[in-house]
């Protein structure tokens, strides 16, 4: 039996559960090791956030998924490993070996520098830790006369945050105040000037304040570069990613900032028996934002080449677009839509993301997988 071990439950490997299903190579032992048994999906959180989607309706169950792929779940989490002699090491001291392997863990949120603020960070990233905890702080919120929220970090995920969180304490009844803070060379970097200033001009319409300089945490809250201190009750941390640490003794191939480096075909350019795809990743030849686009794209190429080394056949590439679409929340129903120098906004956008989200949604949640079985599972 060849052993092929997944690593994560995100949204490449779902395609890759998904193809297993229908393929059902012989002599392959499948396991996927995850967290949890429901995949919180990124792109709908803001939606949720904001009260237009409940958390059910933002998670997949990878467990008919698994048993339809006749494999089995491992409900923990990967903490080691050693690409010589073919393992991962568990947080319970286990360690699973593989033949073959793909990693699609994502990244973790870089709070090196908010680390002073203490009980007062919530880190965007891991999503379940953000899905559990975002309620008690809109709870405690609630029970303030007056809260002040700061989101740190320009990017897509801490634009969409800010304003939901905004929204979302406005629907609440609580007297918020909300900042966003990005850095000096301003937001949404890598998107066309149109859409930096439709965002910039719908977050003044919504009375969100947004500080264009970098910040460290204090116990209090953000010393801002200029040397203002700004007090919050509660900093979300949508920062830069940060490679998994896990990855540093693994003896893979890494890039600088300790990310697996990949191949066109995404396969480990150090351990051919090693695959990655998502955030996890880097490749030499080409920039990969860090983005759930890419992992959905690549999704299919990384099934179709584990199925390939797996029984014998050609290798596909992924070949990224030079602009892909993001279709960005801003609270209410309401979104801004961006692809290169195109962009638009209104509720129609928001109705578009919505249709997008939540198809997504349906086909990794279709009853021919609910209705395969029971996978075999071993919880931590």
């Amino acid at each position: 039996m060849k052993r092929l071990v997944l690593v994560g439950g995100g949204h490449a490997h779902l395609s890759v559960l998904e193809a297993l299903a229908a393929r059902r190579p012989q002599g392959v032992e499948v396991t996927l090791i995850t967290p949890a048994p429901q995949q919180n999906y990124s792109g709908m959180l803001p939606g949720w956030i904001s009260g237009h989607h409940s958390k059910a309706a933002c998670q997949i169950d990878v467990r008919p998924l698994v048993a339809a792929a006749k494999g089995q779940l491992i409900v923990d989490s990967v903490v080691g490993m050693d690409a010589a002699r073919r393992c991962v090491g568990l947080t319970d001291g286990r360690h699973v070996h593989y033949d073959w392997l793909s990693i699609d863990v994502g990244s973790e949120t870089a709070t090196s520098w908010l680390e002073a603020l203490g009980d007062k960070l919530l880190p965007v990233k891991p999503l379940d830790q953000f899905y559990s905890q975002w309620p008690q702080k809109l709870t405690e919120a609630q029970t303030k006369g007056a809260f002040h929220l700061l989101v740190v970090g320009g990017g897509a995920a801490g634009v969409e945050i800010a304003l939901a969180a905004q929204y979302a304490l406005q629907q609440s009844g609580v007297n918020a105040t909300v900042d966003l803070v990005a850095s000096e060379n301003g937001i949404l970097q890598g998107h066309h000037r149109r859409v930096q200033d439709r965002v910039i001009a719908y977050a003044q319409r919504a009375g969100l304040n947004v500080h264009f300089q970098r910040a460290v945490g204090t116990e209090k809250g953000v010393l801002l570069a200029d040397g203002q201190a700004m007090d919050a009750d509660l900093v979300i941390a949508a920062t830069g990613a940060r490679a998994p640490v896990w990855l540093q003794l693994s003896q893979l191939a890494l890039d600088p900032g300790g990310y697996i480096l990949v191949d066109r075909h995404h396969r480990s350019v150090s351990h051919p028996n090693v695959f990655a795809a998502g955030d996890v990743c880097a490749r030499p030849d080409t920039h990969l934002s860090r983005s759930g686009v890419h992992a959905v794209r690549a999704g299919p190429v990384l099934a179709s080449n584990l199925l390939a080394v797996l029984e014998g056949g050609p290798l596909r590439t992924y070949a990224p677009k030079s602009s892909s679409l993001y279709l960005l929340a801003c609270g209410p129903r309401y979104a801004i839509a961006s692809w290169g120098a195109w962009s638009a906004e209104g509720r129609w956008v928001w109705r578009w993301k919505d249709w997008i989200d939540r198809r997504f949604i349906r086909r990794f949640a279709s009853s021919d997988f609910a209705h395969t079985g029971t996978a075999m599972e071993k919880s931590t």
